[in-house]
């Protein structure tokens, strides 16, 4: 942690924090709400900004070798580029005690969006990360390892609420429009759809993780 900025209506609930940090060195300003927004970028910052260090990623085969020694389980974004969407799925993974993230995106690669951070509420930090520009490299690295590579498409002829997910395991979610690029597709050991009454076509991506991830956990013990 480098800096923190805090409006001064919320001074008096981080103080204690404040004085902490400011005993590490840690630089702590109040600001005018402006400030924070033109900081933080966005409205949102509900009055306290913390400037960090850029958070290490996990490179794909130490990811891969993780997952296969302790048996874990991973959420893979296939072209998810909504940082609000990104954030949820963080969120929802850490909740449900997924081990890794692996955000692909094609080069070059812009990282985790601060916004993705702050949807997540801590939950990017409970997450081991991983990020690609190749995520079918990556997933093929991931398979030689034993990994297991589940992705949901709504046109699989598999229900998720009957598929008996695996360990270790990785879950892709495609893209919000275009779904899984056929490429990513190949290196899937399986597909399945999350099954509805018809009345809409398709689940937001965030919403249709979380109940994935939730499958996903339950088949845990």
């Amino acid at each position: 942690m480098q800096r923190v900025a805090f409006s001064h209506r919320v001074g008096r609930e981080v103080e204690g924090a404040l004085k902490r940090l400011r005993a590490r060195g840690v630089s702590c300003e109040a600001m005018a709400d402006r400030d924070l927004e033109r900081i933080a970028g966005t409205p949102q910052h509900e009055g306290l900004c913390v400037a960090a260090s850029p958070r290490p990623w996990t490179a794909p085969q130490d990811l891969a070798d993780r997952l296969a020694r302790v048996r874990g389980t991973a959420i893979a974004l296939d072209r998810v580029r909504n940082p609000y969407n990104i954030g949820a799925i963080l969120r929802t993974a850490a909740f449900f005690g997924v081990d890794a993230a692996v955000v692909g995106a094609p080069a070059p690669h812009p990282g985790l969006d601060p916004n993705a951070v702050r949807v997540a509420e801590g939950g990017a930090e409970e997450l081991e990360l991983s990020r690609t520009t190749d995520l079918k490299d990556t997933l093929a690295r991931l398979r030689k390892a034993g990994v297991r590579v589940v992705a949901a498409d709504q046109a699989a002829t598999v229900d998720a609420r009957d598929y008996p997910f695996p360990r270790p395991c990785v879950l892709v979610m495609g893209n919000e429009r275009e779904g899984l690029a056929p490429r990513v597709r190949e290196e899937c050991d399986a597909t399945v759809a999350i099954r509805g009454t018809g009345a809409v076509e398709s689940l937001n991506v965030a919403v249709a993780a979380g109940i994935l991830i939730a499958h996903l956990a339950r088949e845990r013990g």
